[in-house]
């Protein structure tokens, strides 16, 4: 199964890592670019390009996906799949259409609720005891996509969003590589369930 990986931060690195270990073929990432971070405004490559470079995967970072020239680097590679995972940007039919098999996302909430930015950071202001991640088809609306794997915890009575995040990247890691195993199973026709 041919992967394209789109993602930023740690969250999503966590996720990349685990497709490596995994053995899938990655045939490409894409990224945010480089941002001045720090004091000193130090151009820093994202969390997510880090990845890829130690494991010589080629990495695109386009500032725009609107103007087509992501989607034409996208239908040259062929992907099956295209995995998500806090990618920063929202996707255009174009993207969400070219793989195979369709694009997945990987969303640190248990769908429907807290769609959008910040589902750690809501879950913990909003007192819940529990959350976790679904893997998702991706459509054209905001996290509104067939859910297709859900994996929930208990969120800890001292728990921080910082620590709740590290949980969730590597239950949201667990969770992608199951859904990815579904496909290799299943191909398109992988059971899916509509979000309410």
């Amino acid at each position: 199964m041919k992967i394209i990986f789109m993602g930023t931060p740690e969250f999503a690195a966590v996720s990349l890592q685990r497709l490596i270990d995994e053995k899938y073929e990655i045939a490409a990432v894409f990224t945010q670019p480089d941002k001045p971070v720090g004091r000193h405004q130090t151009l820093t490559p994202p969390a997510v390009k880090q990845v890829a470079q130690k494991y010589g995967i080629e990495v695109y970072q386009p500032k725009t996906l609107k103007d087509g020239e992501a989607q034409r680097i996208i239908e040259q590679l062929c992907p099956d799949i295209i995995v998500v995972v806090a990618y920063g940007k929202i996707l255009p039919p174009g993207i969400l259409y070219a793989p195979k098999l369709g694009c997945v996302n990987v969303h640190a909430s248990l769908l429907p609720k807290y769609r959008g930015a910040g589902p750690i950071q809501w879950s913990i202001i909003n007192g819940e005891k529990t959350t976790g991640v679904t893997t998702m088809f991706m459509a054209e609306g905001l996290d509104t996509g067939d859910m297709i794997l859900k994996s929930e915890t208990a969120i800890g009575p001292d728990e921080t969003a910082g620590e709740l995040h590290d949980r969730l990247a590597a239950i949201g890691a667990d969770t992608l590589v199951k859904t990815l195993r579904l496909f290799e199973i299943h191909g398109a026709a992988v059971p899916r369930q509509k979000q309410d």
